[in-house]
């Protein structure tokens, strides 16, 4: 896998993944994070050719593929936090969605095998490398995770607009699992129904939802000021 941006490497670098090479401009390899990397000198075109992308703002490294976490060793931590995501297919809102649960100290993060966005290089860099330090785990089917879930112990809340329970209204201590539906759906009726409650955001202007990237950040926020 060959991720792209300043963020994206500096964090490779720093967590668990081997990373095999770096390539960067003479101006961002001058970067003192660097000063420890494998490093080749290489004009912006050739990083452009390796990462496939624009964006690479100087520097790319070719790193081993993302290694997914196990979902019943998040369900096993104390009090865990898990953001599960049914079907969220931009890679700029999975990533976003990861940068806010790695701040947020979020135990991880649960996305269905099919019908997803993977963590590919674009997540990478949209997460600020959060993914990095961040356990991201695959699991067949989402509505049987919620289930196994609730066997384990733990509340599964549900973003959905038209719900009557207000997401600041319960109680977020325990083991919790924040369920975001999809950018143009929202959470499908299984989904949905596993369930324990369903929690809505006020919108009080005239456009009818959010980004979910930013609804998955108030909820996260308000979850991490109730658990102090």
């Amino acid at each position: 896998m060959t991720l792209y941006g300043r963020n994206a490497v500096h964090e490779a670098l720093r967590g668990p993944r081997a990373v095999r090479q770096v390539w960067a401009t003479e101006r961002a390899a001058r970067e003192p994070w660097l000063s420890a990397a494998k490093v080749r000198t290489a004009e912006a075109d050739e990083i452009e050719r390796r990462c496939g992308s624009p964006d690479h703002q100087g520097i790319c490294a070719e790193v081993a593929e993302y290694r997914y976490a196990d979902a019943d060793e998040l369900l096993a931590a104390p009090d865990a936090l898990i953001v599960a995501l049914d079907e969220i297919q931009d890679p700029q809102n999975l990533g976003a969605i990861c940068r806010t649960s790695e701040c947020a100290g979020a135990t991880g993060v649960v996305i269905p095998e099919r019908r997803s966005a993977e963590v590919t290089p674009a997540v990478c860099k949209a997460s600020a490398g959060a993914v990095e330090h961040l356990a991201i785990a695959r699991v067949r089917n989402l509505a049987d995770f919620l289930l196994d879930a609730r066997r384990a112990g733990a509340w599964s809340y549900g973003a959905d607009g038209e719900a009557r329970t207000g997401y600041a209204q319960p109680d977020y201590r325990g083991k919790v699992v924040l369920v975001m539906g999809s950018e143009g759906s929202g959470l499908r009726p299984r989904v949905a129904r596993s369930c324990d409650e369903l929690i809505a955001l006020p919108l009080r202007g005239r456009i009818e939802s959010l980004n979910v990237s930013a609804a998955a950040a108030a909820v996260l926020y308000e979850i991490t000021r109730q658990r102090g």
